[in-house]
This record gives C-alpha cells, structure tokens and sequence, in this order.
C-alpha cells in the first residue's frame, strides 16, 4: 500500500510517498481501505518531533479515515466486510489501508461523502468529551471557543449553538470571524484588533462566560480565568502558545470556577468507544441532518501531504484539510 512517512522531524518536505505491507486486521480489529484522511494540527506536532505517537501505535501521521472496511479480525461483531466506515485513529491515517480498533469505528453518517466522512472523528470526538461531557456545557450557557475557524473551532461552534448555548468566539481576521458568525457564532472578536476580554465581557452584560474552550495557552490562561462567571469552567485542549502561564489562584476561588482539560490519542479502545456511541446517538442525527456538518477547506491527493501541511502551518484556511487516497 501507498503511505507518507515522516522521513526524519523537521518541516513538510520531509513527509515522504512510500510504500509498505498491507496490515493484516488482529482480534477485535476492522481492516480499513481508506478513501480519506483528515489533517490535523497534532499531525504537524508530530512531523517536527514533538508529538510521537502512544506505544503501539502506527508511526504514521494521521489520525482520521473514512473508508470501506476490507476484512475483520477475530472476534469483531460492529461491522461486516463493505461497511461504509469513518474511525477515530491514534496513529497511521496517511496510507491506503489502516487497522482500527472496532470500538473506534462509526458508520459514515447518511448523505456524506467520504471526504466530508473523513473529516469528522478527531474533531467531533474531541469536541464532544471536552465541550459536553467534561465541560458539562448546556443549552442556554455561554461558551467562548478560541480559534473559531480552525476544525476544532467549527466543529465546537456548530455543536454549541445546535445544543442552545449562546457562542462567542476569537478569530485572527475578519473574514473568519464572519464565517465563524455564518456557522453560528452570536460574537466573533478578531484578537488581531480587539481586546476580546473586554469584548466578550461587554458582550455578556458583564457577567462573563460560564466556559472557555482554549487551544492557545500561554497569557491566554490567566485572560481566560478572569472572563470566567461565576461557576465558570475552563477547557484547556491544546497549546499553540505555551503550557506555561502565571496564575492567580484567588480568581478562580472566588469564582468558584475550574480547570479541566484532556488529550484523546492516548485513551484505550474502550475508552473511544464510549466517546462514538455517545456521537452516534447525540451527534450523528444532526450531521443526517445536515444541522452541523464538517468544513472542509481544501481536498489534496495523498502525494500531497506536505503541501496540506504546509497550509495548516500558514494558518489561512477555515475549516478541515483532507487528503484524498483515491486522487
């Protein structure tokens, strides 16, 4: 089969076509031919070293499919041989075959292509533990969502303002911040040029924001803490600034607010698992729907990758990258 390798860390040039032996499905496991990949930002993290993948896994960047399945291990009941499939992996996704755990795998939702398909399980699972089971987010709560046009972005925009909570979001040009408002958003504050504190508390009528769904870190923390209300909770999902910040503990006390966070690659199967049928039972009828759907930016052949990667770090697009197999 046809994959891309990280050659050696460093930039995108180094994501390199090769070839390798179709994997072979083991017990509980469903043999995947994919059709798409999703690209996501801890592809990147990995392709420069700093992200390497859990023991076990596929040193594959990639870490969506969509795809038909071609074979099931021993022991797998989920699916049969031609299922339409989109699965959740932690690693090996570049490549025309991958091996998921069946727990890992959801039926691609009626009326989506598999380019739309592939572009579903990182964010959509990613969002769901964090923004809904952790967060514990309800309708007519208030959520700031950083980064709103990135997949993560959409797909938390979408997804809160599906389930009646008022959205308020940061985007870093005005052209996204009217796409974020297009998919949902009350508020988008370019960070560029406002003080997206002052404006989120303004747009709040000064009571803040029950939660904050960050991916920046760094001075963002401690901003964050104080926008809070009352009972606030902070969601703290990834780092594109720092892990490190100077806190004020006294803020958090007397609101009585928390911080929280989580990583999804390293979970077991069983743990996955859990996380899809709650998508398919909550999610999956509004993607049928059509009432949330994945953005998908750009489509690039698998040869392609680095140019697909070399997008996601100029930081332009809106939405999902995805390779194409099949191109």
């Amino acid at each position: 089969m046809r994959v891309v390798e990280i050659s050696q860390f460093g930039p995108p040039e180094v994501l390199k076509l090769a070839e390798r032996p179709d994997p072979i499905a083991g017990p509980g496991e469903v043999l995947v031919d994919v059709a798409a990949a999703g690209v996501n930002r801890p592809d990147v993290i990995q392709r420069l070293g700093k992200y390497p993948p859990p023991p076990g896994a596929s040193d594959l960047p990639g870490l969506e499919v969509a795809g038909i399945v071609a074979a099931l291990g021993a022991g797998v009941s989920s699916f049969a041989i031609g299922d339409e499939v989109c699965a959740l992996v932690a690693g090996g996704g570049y490549a025309e075959r991958v091996n998921v755990p069946q727990e890992q795998c959801l039926p691609v939702p009626r009326g989506l292509s598999m380019i739309e398909a592939a572009a579903i399980p990182e964010t959509y699972f990613t969002v769901w533990t964090n923004v809904f089971e952790r967060g514990e987010l309800t309708g007519g709560e208030s959520i700031l969502i950083h980064g709103g046009t990135s997949g993560i972005g959409t797909t938390a925009i979408q997804l809160a303002h599906a389930f009646g909570a008022r959205v308020l979001t940061t985007a870093g040009t005005d052209e996204k911040c009217e796409a974020a408002r297009a998919l949902g958003a009350d508020h988008a504050f370019n960070y560029q040029t406002t003080d997206w504190v002052a404006a989120a508390r303004q747009a709040t009528g000064g009571h803040g924001v029950n939660m904050v769904l960050d991916i920046v870190g760094g001075d963002y923390i401690g901003r964050n803490l104080d926008l809070l209300a009352s009972e606030g909770r902070l969601v703290q999902i990834a780092f594109l600034k720092s892990p490190k910040a100077e806190l004020d503990f006294s803020v958090m006390m007397r609101k009585r607010a928390w911080i929280t966070g989580s990583t999804l690659r390293p979970r077991t199967p069983a743990e996955k698992g859990a996380i899809a049928q709650q998508l398919r039972h909550h999610v999956w009828p509004l993607l049928e729907a059509r009432v949330v759907r994945p953005i998908i930016h750009q489509v690039f052949p698998l040869a392609q990758a680095a140019d697909a990667h070399r997008l996601m770090e100029a930081g332009t697009h809106i939405g999902k990258l995805v390779l194409d197999t099949r191109a």
